[in-house]
């Protein structure tokens, strides 16, 4: 029988295939969004030279292919759980004529590799869908060389980002959703103060920092974000999948209402902040 942990990673896995299309539609857009938490991962990283690097969790690349581009010798390994999103970062590679990347799909909690092999690991967003985090740390200690970096980032409390709120608020209103369980992926699942350190700490690391980092989700309009959101965030189509449209469209002139009324210019650039957390091994 599978266990709980197995049932949600295959969730995982089945829900960004489903929506890998969307990302790779809105791949532009959403580097962009992610940009500042990126540069931040990099600039922590300080990646270099020859260094061997392991991109976890990567979606359509990034940032492993900014990585790759700033090594000389070096080569990045990019990884997700979901190989249609995989697909896109090798087809992100071959566009960018980056050839010093493998990318492959495989699971945090199982990484194909032996211990002691890369000099740095970056993980942008992915601690948060991860079914065991405790598990997934150790893994990524287990790859890393002695006095290895790591770099993640994860999203800050509900309050500090508006560009999942404004839409989620009115689903969680309009629709009964279940109960989630103690623990589950989401996405404010680490924003609480101090708890990637302990956890970080817990798994073996070291000379543990966090930064804050704010962002902007430049969706043109209310109409835009809309669809965005609908197309890349995957509790929003799970959410969505089987409503009945006259709910769908209640809760559509309700999302496009709160982003009118916060953003009334017209110039819809809703607001982000998340957590970069730095350690060794």
């Amino acid at each position: 029988m599978a266990t709980q942990f197995e049932l949600i990673r295959q969730q995982q896995k089945d829900s960004w295939n489903k929506i890998s299309s969307g990302w790779k539609k809105w791949d532009g857009m959403t580097m962009d969004f992610l940009k500042p938490m990126g540069d931040e991962i990099i600039r922590v990283l300080q990646p270099s030279g020859g260094d061997i690097v392991l991109d976890i969790a990567a979606g359509t690349g990034e940032p492993g292919l900014t990585i790759a581009q700033m090594l000389n010798g070096g080569k990045v390994y990019i990884t997700d759980i979901a190989e249609k999103m995989v697909e896109i970062s090798r087809e992100n590679a071959l566009r960018r004529g980056i050839d010093n990347v493998e990318a492959l799909t495989c699971d945090v909690s199982e990484l194909p590799f032996p211990d002691n092999t890369f000099d740095a690991i970056s993980c942008r967003f992915g601690f948060m869908f991860f079914p065991d985090m405790e598990l997934a740390a150790r893994e990524m200690n287990r790859v890393l060389k002695p006095g290895g970096r790591m770099a993640t980032s994860v999203w800050n409390v509900s309050e500090k980002n508006f560009w999942v709120t404004a839409i989620m608020g009115s689903i969680n209103k309009n629709i009964q959703m279940p109960s989630p369980v103690p623990g589950a992926p989401g996405m404010f699942r680490c924003a609480a103060d101090g708890f990637m350190t302990d956890l970080l700490l817990k798994t073996g690391f070291k000379n543990i920092s966090e930064t804050e980092i704010y962002g902007k989700l430049d969706c043109g309009n209310a109409e835009g974000y809309w669809n965005f959101m609908n197309e890349v965030a995957g509790p929003v189509a799970a959410a969505l999948s089987n409503v009945d449209n006259d709910i769908k469209v209640k809760i559509k002139a309700e999302v496009i209402h709160s982003i009118d009324q916060k953003y009334p210019e017209g110039s819809t650039m809703v607001d982000s902040n998340a957590f970069i957390i730095y350690a060794e091994k």
